[in-house]
């Protein structure tokens, strides 16, 4: 029988706090910081990125490094962005502790995952894997797919309740528009359940995994995209209106609605749930070319 990963080389509940107390971090809900403590959970969610080995990957809120220890087992090289400035300088120390071999393939970025720049990358990653901050995981992921088009995959863990918007079928309650602007750049998938006996601290909700696969082929422009965003949200600013009614904030003349909608195929009695990425696509095309 082949050797089973060491525990060790991970993080640990005792080991979570006591990083914590070391490093003067005290787990915060505005950042949304529930810390990962058991090698196993991080293990399946390294395995179901399907990262390989000498693969680039982003990491956003590494916190205290459970993940990041993990990815880095895999053998990926790691770049890692953190918000909170006492745990990205705490976390290169941490990887160096656990083994001095992987602390070549970590890069650490302390800045806002939204306000990543291009140019502050060591090199463009191919995927994304990391444990979003429940209160911005939509925006995050969104504008990590829209400024980095290098990314093919990702591996999320997010809020239950966000994973089933993002993954939701057209006519859900749960279908809107991050699962439509998710749609835009790629195929998206649940990949499992995390309960929350695994977090310090224990939060009271369920997790999901989203497994993320984009397109070979973009959609369409920067400019084509924007006009599509803008579309979805006005129509689910007023999703049980048809959707003849829920554009009129983007598309106020009556006659241009009309004809915009007859033009691009789509049903102006239609409810906003009932229409695909593709349908806003279409009236996008339309609109900008009047």
């Amino acid at each position: 029988m082949a050797d089973q990963p060491s525990s060790s080389r991970l993080l640990g509940p005792v080991e979570i706090r006591e990083l914590a107390a070391q490093h003067g971090v005290t787990p915060t809900k505005k950042l949304g910081q529930n810390f990962v403590h058991d090698a196993g959970t991080v293990r399946r969610i390294v395995s179901r990125s399907g990262v390989q080995p000498g693969e680039s990957v982003l990491e956003v809120g590494p916190g205290l490094g459970s993940l990041t220890l993990g990815l880095l087992e895999a053998g990926v090289r790691v770049v890692a962005v953190e918000l909170d400035g006492a745990l990205a300088e705490a976390l290169p120390g941490t990887v160096l502790r656990k083994d001095p071999e992987w602390a070549g393939r970590l890069s650490v970025i302390n800045r806002d995952a939204t306000e990543l720049q291009v140019e502050e990358l060591p090199e463009l990653p191919s995927a994304l894997v990391a444990n979003l901050p429940y209160n911005v995981a939509v925006p995050i992921l969104l504008t990590l797919l829209r400024d980095l088009p290098t990314l093919r995959s990702a591996l999320v863990m997010v809020q239950k309740e966000v994973a089933d918007r993002l993954v939701a079928k057209r006519g859900s309650k749960t279908y809107g528009a991050p699962t439509v602007k998710l749609a835009w750049y790629g195929r998206s998938e649940h990949a499992g359940t995390i309960g929350p006996d695994v977090f310090w601290p224990r939060p009271n909700i369920d997790s999901g995994l989203v497994r993320f696969t984009a397109f070979e082929v973009p959609r369409g422009s920067e400019e084509l995209r924007a006009a599509t965003f803008r579309l979805i949200d006005a129509a689910f600013e007023q999703r049980r209106k048809m959707i003849r009614s829920s554009l009129k904030p983007v598309i106020s003349n009556p006659d241009d609605m009309t004809a915009i909608l007859a033009q691009a195929e789509v049903d102006p009695q239609a409810r906003p749930e009932s229409l695909g990425v593709e349908q806003f696509l279409s009236i996008a095309k339309v609109w900008l070319n009047r």
